[in-house]
């Protein structure tokens, strides 16, 4: 296999400023139609439900197209799956531009939602392809310029529109596109770090039905009705569609989400708080430009125009580029965990005080800005707690589902905000507006949420320390900071008999005792690696119900397929005896403590039983003589090691019969 340090390599500031650019465009297709939805209602005579459909299309591309092609990236290639992205999403931006009704402009902007990708695929070439100490910094930067690319969408949108139409957005789109992508191919390099593999079709299917029925029913909910036949259909349907899924992607070979890894304490639960981190940052945009908009004479509005309300925020949007290098310090210095715990603490702080404060334009802009703050350490913090918890192989398509689960946050806050800012309202001027209640109930709900993360992230495990580098152990490899020398290895866990263990971990290290990366096998026993070059390296592998294994391996530049034999089963084992004799074809049966069947078997010549060992729990084990019906029980504990348990019958036989 190809060593990647003998790429052509560009310096690092230029492949992180393509990479941030990225994010930029992505935000800016999410924002910029946004304030042009009355006027699209106007021009196109539809109502505000139809015409929602420009952002509820966007949507449902992004939460579908994300997995996706985040998976397609870990198999193929990261930079190969942005250029397909690119591409689709400039597709979009023209056939919005160039189409003649409301139809193409909806089916453009669903185009525009393959954009969303981008974010997590090129987190994920960060960390493939920049020096280690500046990984961190970089993903806060890119994390970053979601927040300037929104604040700057909001007024430019507006002021495109008012300047040469609203088809000079999406040609600005489709420019910004093309630009984006001769950047791409231009500065970034392929990743070497492709695991391959066959692509989880069906899976595909199941989970953007799932994803299509659920955000679906929460950004229409509002105008369709809560308690409406569609929305709970669509409820329905999510519930049923996820049922099917979960049980498929735990058996099937390749899934598209790989849910024992997502189910792995630190994964799930940087997972639940990003749900609630996405909810709180996106009420702090839809509720900031609402508030200033509203009319001075309510006493809590400003009565700025869209544009000048989007120019309002970009303080806010500033922010979270100027403090990117403190987030990417502070995960440096403290790690993911301590970070998300702060950026999220800033939140609540920041919403604590929009409660309170409300009477002033400065004080508006001032909490807006704490909230970003807060937005922006956390948003940083994520994909390093995700990167650090999941193989190598599965960076992408990991992150993938963090950016996923990020957006249903985001649009449950936009149902939440829709609901509340309609239902808590006042008279002003013959019509009815929010209520300054409803702004406050909101602050409160996303404080809530901000302080349920850090909640959730407090149980987030701590990654054990290092041990420091003996002097003189073999070393792999090791090349010039920035370039990347990572190759796969595959690799397949197999029985003694040559038969495939599911499901079994590979975990690699070097010989000092540095981690360096670890795989699950799929359902054939076939598991990929990520090496930092060539060398030796301590491998160990695992399996439920099976002895462990490990042997120092070196690993060559060329292909290399290592494979691991587990040949020993954990058992729980032992003789039957009767006065002190061995009895031969006597019943064992296991039972759990609660009473369920868990397995049995007969004892051979020599009166020796072997049965799987059960999962760790209390049992009763029991023995039958198979002439006289004697019989005997015990408890027994089962643990992680194999154990052995005699069995001595005693007592009188039972009655037959």
């Amino acid at each position: 296999m190809p060593r990647s340090s003998a790429r052509q390599r560009m310096p690092v500031w230029a492949v992180i400023t393509v990479l941030c650019l990225s994010g930029t465009v992505v935000s800016l297709m999410q924002t910029m139609v946004v304030p042009l939805l009355p006027d699209f209602q106007r021009l196109f005579g539809l109502s505000a439900e139809n015409v929602s459909w420009l952002v509820t299309a966007t949507l449902l591309t992004s939460a579908v197209a994300t997995p996706i092609v985040s998976r397609l990236a870990d198999m193929f290639g990261k930079r190969r799956m942005m250029v397909v992205c690119i591409l689709l999403m400039t597709a979009g931006s023209v056939v919005a531009a160039t189409g003649a009704g409301f139809a193409p402009l909806v089916a453009g902007r669903a185009l525009q939602g393959f954009s969303s990708a981008l974010i997590p695929v090129g987190i994920s070439i960060m960390r493939d392809e920049l020096p280690r100490d500046k990984v961190n910094s970089a993903v806060a930067i890119m994390s970053a310029t979601l927040g300037i690319g929104g604040a700057l969408g909001l007024p430019l949108g507006g002021w495109l529109f008012e300047k040469a139409g609203w088809e000079t957005i999406f040609w600005l789109s489709a420019v910004a596109g093309l630009v984006l992508l001769g950047a791409v191919l231009t500065v970034v390099s392929e990743s070497e770090v492709k695991a391959g593999g066959r692509f989880d079709y069906p899976g595909a299917v199941l989970l953007s039905v799932a994803l299509t029925a659920l955000l679906l029913a929460i950004s229409k909910g509002g105008s369709w009705g809560w308690g409406s036949e569609p929305v709970l259909l669509l409820f329905v349907l999510t519930a049923v569609v996820l049922a099917a899924w979960f049980p498929y992607s735990l058996k099937v070979s390749q899934p598209l989400v790989d849910l024992r890894t997502s189910g792995r304490r630190p994964v799930l639960l940087t997972n639940i708080a990003s749900v609630m981190v996405g909810f709180a940052l996106f009420a702090n945009m839809l509720l900031s430009t609402q508030q200033l908009q509203l009319p001075a004479g309510t006493g809590y509005g400003f009565g700025l125009s869209p544009i000048a309300a989007g120019v309002a925020m970009i303080p806010s949007g500033l922010a979270m580029v100027l403090f990117s290098p403190v987030s990417g310090a502070l995960i440096n210095r403290f790690g993911g965990k301590p970070t998300l715990f702060a950026g999220s603490a800033v939140m609540a702080a920041g919403y604590v005080g929009r409660v309170f404060f409300t009477d002033s334009l400065w004080a508006v802009i001032l909490g807006a800005t704490v909230v970003s703050i807060g937005s922006a350490v956390a948003y940083a913090a994520m994909p390093n707690l995700i990167m650090a918890n999941v193989p190598i192989t599965e960076t992408a398509s990991a992150n993938g589902l963090n950016a996923l689960l990020r957006a249903i946050g985001t649009s449950t806050s936009s149902a939440v905000v829709a609901v509340v800012l309609s239902s808590v309202t006042v008279a002003y001027g013959g019509t009815q507006v929010p209520a300054l209640a409803a702004f406050q109930d909101v602050f409160w709900n996303a404080a809530l949420a901000s302080l349920g993360s850090c909640a959730v992230v407090w149980f987030i495990p701590r990654p054990e320390r290092v041990p420091a580098e003996v002097p003189g152990a073999a070393q792999p490899a090791v090349t010039p900071a920035g370039e990347s020398a990572e190759t796969v290895v595959h690799g397949c866990v197999l029985t003694g008999d040559e038969k495939p263990i599911p499901h079994a971990v590979a975990t690699v290290m070097k010989t000092t005792g540095e981690p360096v990366d670890w795989s699950r096998a799929d359902a054939d026993g076939r598991f990929s690696l990520a090496l930092p070059g060539a060398g030796e390296y301590l491998v160990v592998a695992s399996a439920d119900g099976w002895v462990p294994r490990s042997r120092v391996v070196e690993f060559t530049e060329a292909d290399h397929e290592e494979r691991i034999h587990l040949r020993h089963r954990l058992s729980l084992s032992g003789w039957v005896l009767r006065d002190g004799e061995s009895l031969p074809g006597a019943l064992v049966a296991l039972s759990a403590g609660s009473g369920e069947f868990v397995a049995s078997t007969r004892t051979d010549r020599s009166g020796h039983y072997e049965l799987p060992l059960p999962p760790p729990g209390r049992y009763i084990l029991t023995a039958v003589e198979a002439e006289t019906f004697h019989t005997h029980s015990r408890k027994v504990v089962s643990g992680a090691e194999s154990a052995v348990v005699n069995l001595e019958l005693v007592g009188t036989a039972l009655p037959r019969g």
